[in-house]
């Protein structure tokens, strides 16, 4: 280590163990086969808005430009962050990183932290102890990060800021981006408002940006607004991955990047770890590769599964109908792998990863103790009734207030 973990930090007037503090999970990323596909999936079907396309198949030599399918990378959003989440061509990235190993679809695991001083000097503590695969900022986006990478060779990314698209639903044009970084910046750094004030005066149109809309009929009634779909994603995440080695991905999660372990549950013998960023229960859940097999799931990712939170019960029990009629496959898996979660289900995208619907998350207080497992609702994930009694931390934890569309 740079500085030793137990050393003090003056993080924003509070004194702490590492030079940042990770507020939630931010956004998630895959390396899919068929990038169009799986776009039409997220689009149409989940209610995700392309912020900005990413070419990335333009920088690929010029002689293998076209070989490996559509070279686009799509940003995507569900609310006014730029994006929650993304996806990647994967053929074209395997080309442009032959390093990455055959079962690592996940692109990104990102965690927001709260100032653009915690990204600097989180780069500079950590960067003579972990592997970061880059610094700067992105463009699109506007976030400025470091990526180091866990042992199991998952791409974390920590940033601070991400750029907001409001109601006119234009990203930022980026013809903006007048500077390209690749290393952390000289602090202190300008404000995004004299970068955007910069560009206007220079002729940039301000809505020249990429505009998202809606691409299915809203004929759906969502808690009394029109919708293409019966129901709203609020939030992305928990992700769970599986690893090699337990210890190892918690002397990563734990140990440097500062998440709390919440829960550990004992399944058939094998230890999974949770882990938690804020006051939810778990953004991030731990499971030996072992028990991929065990489970019957695709052994092309060494990702369980993103958590993917809609807006009501009702919503989940909509979600649920609405994509078996559109010829999605849903199934479910045991409840005692996802300790503080309320009902739940999965469903398979067009590239076999599971993407798991919810409602509602178990919150932690000021003791920083769960909820006593005996002392949980139970939960039959075969016979969901069609209303629930109202919990205490029902409404509780990060809030997504909308609008819905």
């Amino acid at each position: 280590m740079a500085d030793d973990l137990s050393g003090t930090f003056n993080v924003g007037g509070v004194e702490m163990a590492r030079p940042f503090r990770i507020r939630r999970l931010g956004h998630f990323g895959l390396d899919v086969d068929d990038v169009e596909v799986c776009r039409d999936f997220y689009e149409r079907m989940m209610g995700f808005r392309v912020a900005d396309p990413l070419p990335l198949g333009n920088r690929l030599p010029e002689e293998e430009r076209g070989k490996y399918g559509s070279g686009n990378g799509y940003f995507m959003r569900h609310g006014t962050d730029h994006h929650s989440f993304v996806i990647f061509p994967r053929r074209v990235r395997r080309k442009l990183l032959p390093h990455i190993t055959g079962d690592m679809t996940v692109n990104q695991i990102t965690w927001q932290v709260g100032s653009l001083r915690e990204v600097v000097s989180g780069t500079t503590w950590l960067k003579d102890s972990v592997r970061i695969a880059r610094t700067g900022r992105d463009a699109p986006g506007s976030n400025w990060h470091f990526y180091p990478i866990d042992p199991a060779g998952h791409t974390n990314e920590l940033y601070y800021g991400i750029e907001q698209i409001g109601w006119d639903q234009h990203s930022k044009p980026m013809q903006i981006h007048r500077k390209h970084y690749t290393e952390p910046p000289e602090l202190p750094h300008r404000s995004e408002l004299e970068e955007v004030e910069e560009g206007r005066n220079a002729g940039v149109d301000l809505l020249s940006g990429v505009r998202g809309i809606e691409r299915m009929e809203e004929k759906y009634d969502v808690g009394g607004i029109l919708m293409g779909r019966p129901f709203k994603i609020v939030k992305v995440g928990p992700v769970r991955i599986f690893v090699p080695d337990i210890d190892a991905a918690l002397g990563f999660y734990q140990d440097i990047l500062g998440l709390t372990i919440t829960e550990e549950v004992t399944y058939k013998g094998h230890r999974c770890v949770f882990l938690r960023a804020n006051t939810e229960h778990h953004s991030l859940a731990l499971y030996p590769i072992a028990l991929r097999g065990e489970l019957g799931l695709s052994e092309h990712t060494t990702m369980m599964s993103i958590g993917m939170q809609v807006a009501e019960y009702s919503q989940l029990h909509d979600a649920v109908d609405f994509l078996t009629e559109n010829g999605y496959k849903i199934s479910k898996l045991p409840q005692e792998l996802f300790p503080g979660l309320g009902h739940n289900a999965f469903v398979t995208d067009p590239d076999g990863h599971l993407v798991q619907l919810y409602f509602n998350m178990e919150q932690i207080g000021w003791d920083g103790k769960p909820r006593p497992a005996a002392e949980r609702p139970k939960i039959d994930n075969e016979n969901w009734p069609k209303t629930l009694p109202l919990d205490a931390d029902m409404f509780n934890g990060e809030v997504y207030l909308g609008p819905w569309s």
